[in-house]
């Protein structure tokens, strides 16, 4: 197949570039940045954040392309040039949402069917996750009301080599080699799945030729759930290393800028997603647990990741002051 994945130059996208090449495709990224790709592989320069550039850079090569992994779409603004583009040429167009889209649910695992946040809701703490949905919502209009072959992927918390943010495994990593101590609100006690980025990657190569998926969504998470503290303590297992934990009180936790955690589970309390309409639809299993997957990252970060990230231990320090004086 030909293929065209926005994004490409690290973390999921790359990983997936990765995979399909690996598997035959022919492949081609459109991206902001140039980083070093599997032979073969071409390259669109285009920037997103610029207006008009990503469709004026891809409308010469429309026709092109029979698959579309769109990583890089947040808003409507972003997947209605898109679809505009592409109508009649793609025979799939795959969309990366995220676990975000959904509300908050008393019954766990939360499946593809559960409610997510209301389209208009304007709370800026779900910013994310309504931009996400407003997307989903309009692929979903376009399957049904002209065939647009469109399938949803909601993402769920991700562990792996190449993160974007310091704030993932990196500051742990960071934390832990120093003998820092690892900030935790409460007791840590609320449960989350993490998945490995080749994991992401294998399920998104999995979908292609596969007719039934259009119009779908499909939850992409780890078969392993742990509570907060935990994932710490595997991340900890996973260096050799043992972490020190301090529990924060939640009413303070609550309140720190940043937050003590990225994981939203941290403060609000458990998520866990079923995977079964995925893993039934074509036997695809995630390789990586937690700890093995945070193994793989650690091993990448201490090959050629340490030096890549700065981390602001000054809050932690003045919280940890803090609590000291109580």
């Amino acid at each position: 197949m030909r293929v065209l994945v926005s994004g490409g130059n690290r973390y999921i996208g790359l990983e997936l570039v990765r995979e399909l090449a690996a598997a035959g495709h022919t492949v081609t990224v459109t991206n902001s940045h140039e980083v070093e790709l599997p032979a073969g592989v071409k390259r669109i320069q285009a920037d997103r954040r610029v207006p008009g550039a990503f469709e004026a850079a891809l409308k010469p090569v429309a026709d092109q392309f029979d698959v579309f992994f769109d990583n890089t779409a947040f808003v409507p603004a972003d997947i209605l040039p898109m679809v505009e583009l592409f109508r009649g040429n793609l025979a799939h167009y795959v969309f990366t949402s995220s676990q975000a889209v959904y509300r908050r649910s008393f019954v766990l695992p939360l499946r593809e069917d559960f409610r997510r946040h209301s389209p208009d809701d304007d709370d800026h703490r779900k910013a994310y996750g309504v931009g996400k949905v407003r997307c989903e919502n309009l692929l979903r209009a376009e399957f049904e009301k002209n065939g647009f072959p469109a399938t949803t992927l909601r993402v769920g918390h991700t562990l792996g080599p190449r993160s974007p943010a310091a704030t993932r495994d990196p500051i742990f990593f960071a934390r832990i080699e120093a003998g820092r101590p690892v900030l935790i609100p409460g007791e840590g006690f609320a449960c989350t799945q993490m998945i490995h980025i080749n994991d992401v990657a294998r399920a998104m190569v999995s979908l292609i030729g596969v007719d039934a998926v259009k119009g779908e969504a499909y939850n992409v998470v780890g078969t392993e759930v742990a509570s907060i503290v935990g994932v710490v303590q595997l991340i900890g297992a996973a260096m050799d290393m043992a972490p020190r934990i301090v529990s924060v009180p939640m009413d303070t936790a609550r309140k720190q800028r940043p937050a003590l955690l990225h994981w939203g589970e941290a403060l609000v309390g458990s998520a866990i997603l079923s995977h079964d309409k995925l893993t039934a639809l074509n036997g695809w299993r995630p390789r990586f647990g937690i700890e093995d997957g945070y193994r793989d990252s650690y091993t990448w970060f201490k090959r050629e990741g340490r030096g890549l990230y700065t981390f602001d231990f000054e809050p932690e320090d003045r919280l940890l002051a803090q609590l000291e004086n109580r």
